[in-house]
């Protein structure tokens, strides 16, 4: 039990500095869409690079990422770490730093914004919102999904699973409207900075109390003389770049990264961010999936379900130490929740809401934050019935934003892109994509290659094709784009 205090009482502690943060971002926000969703693009280079680092590599990285490579082998490194960790970064500067230009310019808070005023379609606008809202609403369920599990579970039930999910969602919802992007900044910033300490001090503790890595590389070839191969088994190269390629460009359009790329202060802010990322990457990846890889030679039992780095901090770690990782794995699931709220909130009211309904945006502050508030219970109450479905695409989820990636793209760099050429590549690869995933008699890989992967070059091919046999709408305006543009 003291080591469930410990947890809670952890937990508890962020959660009373977030909301200190909160209240200090909240008096220095104004009340403009653009202060409370962009911290009015004033980022410096610490704070983006860690808020984009915890917002994407939180919760995972304790748990789901270790647990491949505990059952798969160490390659998983190679898939996120060394080919997302470079990929992403790349596509930050092909596609992100050409958004932060054009969004600077002409004063864009989201992508379908963005889309919407170059193409001249209020209904482009509302498709890429819907779109993205549908892959980002699971999410947010699981995450708040998972709080109420590990609540409940570290209370052995004392405080039920629905108490826990509620309460973590109350308090999410009290943060983001107070806070907005900058209090979610500053807190996610902290909590890379704490993962990254927790993730290397776990890695030194448990090789100190084995004999060090040689000898932990040792038991495990003794136990699994195959295991630490390349290749072979899940990694064939199909998969490994399918899964590598589907990630990078599914998260470059997940709505809490995208946004992201307006904030930046300045050009050399963003320059410095995606030459840091490779490496701020593999340092948290390496030690979390190096011990899920050890842990498979070290005979540590992990229970049906269960995850792996816990149970090898129970074995290896004092217990305070072992609460103290999972707490932060906890916080570190919140950090992520917190972000996608905001993202969806700006998504639903400033491009559905705002074009739809009230296209003078008065008192939009206000209702970015009723936003937080609906999108964050509608989850919640999903995450009640924990449906299988909505599981299913959240499972999916990167592979349905990746569809949007090479689109969005060629809008930026073809000025020959038409209105028509951007539906039929956005429709075309989401309900290819969807088909793969849903539809039993639909393939869901061609020769090892996922459908996500086959979708995106059907989306580019579309785009391309149909932008070639079409004439530009006479409401489009490619000049949004190339104003920007010139500023670089």
């Amino acid at each position: 039990m003291a080591g469930v205090g410990l947890q809670l009482g952890i937990v508890g502690s962020y959660l009373l500095i977030a909301l200190a943060i909160g209240l200090v971002a909240y008096r220095l926000t104004s009340n403009t869409a653009e202060d409370y969703y962009l911290a009015d693009r004033t980022l410096g280079t610490v704070v983006l690079l860690f808020t984009t680092f915890a917002t994407l590599l939180s919760a995972f990285t304790f748990f789901a990422g270790p647990n491949v490579a505990y059952s798969a082998g160490p390659e998983w490194i190679l898939v996120m770490g060394l080919m997302d960790g470079v990929l992403f970064a790349v596509l930050w500067y092909v596609l992100g730093y050409k958004q932060w230009l054009v969004g600077r310019a002409q004063g864009y808070v989201t992508l379908g914004e963005m889309l919407g005023d170059r193409f001249g379609s209020r209904a482009l606008r509302g498709v890429v919102a819907a779109i993205s809202l549908f892959w980002l609403f699971p999410y947010v369920m699981l995450q708040q999904q998972g709080a109420g599990v590990a609540i409940s579970g570290l209370t052995n039930g004392a405080i039920p699973y629905w108490v826990g999910a509620g309460a973590i969602t109350l308090f999410m919802i009290l943060y983001v409207a107070i806070s907005g992007m900058r209090g979610v900044a500053w807190t996610d910033t902290l909590q890379g900075i704490f993962m990254l300490v927790l993730i290397w001090g776990a890695t030194a503790w448990v090789l100190a109390a084995v004999g060090g890595p040689t000898e932990a590389t040792r038991q495990l070839l003794a136990s699994d003389p195959d295991f630490l191969t390349l290749g072979g088994g899940l990694y064939t190269p199909e998969y490994v770049l399918s899964t590598a390629i589907s990630i990078a460009f599914g998260v470059t359009m997940f709505p809490q990264i995208n946004q992201r790329f307006f904030v930046a202060r300045s050009k050399k802010v963003l320059q410095r961010s995606f030459a840091l990322w490779p490496v701020l990457v593999l340092l948290l990846f390496v030690p979390a999936f190096m011990l899920g890889t050890w842990a498979r030679g070290l005979g540590v039992s992990v229970p049906e379900g269960g995850n792996v780095v816990p149970a090898l901090l129970n074995a290896y770690t004092p217990g305070w130490f072992a609460a103290l990782v999972i707490a932060g794995a906890m916080a570190a699931m919140m950090s992520s929740s917190d972000s996608m709220l905001l993202s969806g909130s700006s998504y639903f009211t400033r491009d559905l809401y705002r074009p739809f309904i009230d296209s003078e945006g008065a008192r939009e502050d206000l209702f970015a934050r009723i936003g937080v508030a609906v999108f964050a219970i509608l989850t919640f109450v999903a995450s009640l019935f924990r449906p299988g479905t909505l599981i299913e695409i959240g499972d999916t989820a990167f592979g349905g934003f990746a569809q949007l990636a090479l689109p969005v793209i060629v809008a930026l760099y073809w000025s020959g892109t038409t209105r028509n050429g951007m539906f039929a590549g956005v429709l075309g690869s989401q309900a290819f994509y969807l088909a793969g995933v849903f539809v039993p008699a639909v393939p869901s890989a061609y020769g090892g290659w996922s459908a996500s992967v086959i979708g995106m070059l059907l989306g580019l091919l579309l785009t391309l094709g149909v932008s070639a046999l079409t004439s530009p709408a006479t409401e489009e305006n490619e000049r949004v784009y190339s104003e920007g543009l010139r500023a670089d």
